[in-house]
């Protein structure tokens, strides 16, 4: 069973940074990680790109975040980080870890995971 867990949420002041951290379990099954990345929800509306990183390392983040918001992983760990600096109240929302992953079972097959959402709230 294959699990993205996620962990960094939380409460900061406008200014403020947090780093959210997301890992893949369940590795014995998992022939690649294609990518892995962060969406948010704001209450009412879709789940919106944050950013995402491919196995190969190449990133994109959603608009306007880039600078303010950075995108890593270990390879080591299965690990994904967003290190979220100056943060905003509009920063606010539910974050999601995705990961796209090759799975290695009675078959090779692509699967696309989220996690269960962590929130970040951001007071002015």
């Amino acid at each position: 069973q294959v699990q993205l867990v996620e962990s960094g949420g939380g409460l900061v002041q406008a200014g403020g940074s947090l780093r959210l951290s997301c890992a893949v379990s369940g590795s014995g099954r998992i022939f690649s990680i294609n990518a892995m990345g962060w969406y948010r929800q704001f209450p009412g509306k879709q789940r919106e790109l944050v950013a995402r990183i491919t196995g190969g390392g190449n990133t994109n983040y959603g608009d306007s975040l880039k600078g303010r918001f950075t995108i890593s992983k270990d390879n080591a760990k299965n690990t994904v980080y967003l290190q979220m600096n100056s943060l905003k109240p509009e920063d606010s929302a539910l974050y999601y870890c995705n990961a796209v992953l090759t799975l290695l079972d009675l078959r090779i097959k692509v699967e696309t995971y989220w996690g269960q959402g962590t929130q970040v709230t951001v007071s002015s």
